[in-house]
């Protein structure tokens, strides 16, 4: 555990922390920045910067936990017409605190969160750009 890993710190309850689960895998608490009431984080208990990095069944367990923790928000009292999930996965995307964590966020209509596509965002590539990335994504599932 690396000593100034913030998320290692409130797995081991070093920093004060509002824990909602906890098993030998994973944990999950309040994110203490909500960007609404509810949002919450599902990490890997084991330090683990990218999801390259967990193995499968740390990756299932923080995915079935997650799921878990958008069902109990959902009837919990807070706004919540929706869930979003959020795991930035390096710097490139977003990535701020270098421990795997999915962000769990109640959303509602007006709550100011959202994600900004690119303008050409509705321009569709061709089928041909699909089945060649598809092609090469294939070969390297089957190592």
């Amino acid at each position: 555990m690396p000593d100034e890993c913030v998320i290692c710190q409130l797995v081991a309850s070093e920093i004060e922390v509002s824990t909602l689960h906890q098993d030998d895998l994973c944990s999950a608490f309040m994110d203490i920045q909500p960007v609404t009431p509810g949002h919450l984080l599902v990490v890997p208990n084991r330090h683990a910067v990218y999801l390259a990095d967990l193995t499968e069944e740390e990756g299932a367990q923080i995915f079935r936990i997650g799921k878990r923790m958008a069902a109990a928000l959902r009837v919990c009292g807070v706004k919540c017409e929706g869930i979003n999930f959020f795991l930035a996965d390096g710097i490139a995307a977003g990535q701020e605190v270098f421990h795997v964590h999915l962000h769990v966020i109640p959303r509602f209509p007006g709550d100011g969160f959202g994600l900004k596509l690119p303008p050409d965002y509705h321009d569709m590539p061709p089928r041909s750009e699909l089945d060649d990335i598809a092609g090469k994504i294939r070969v390297l599932l089957k190592t």
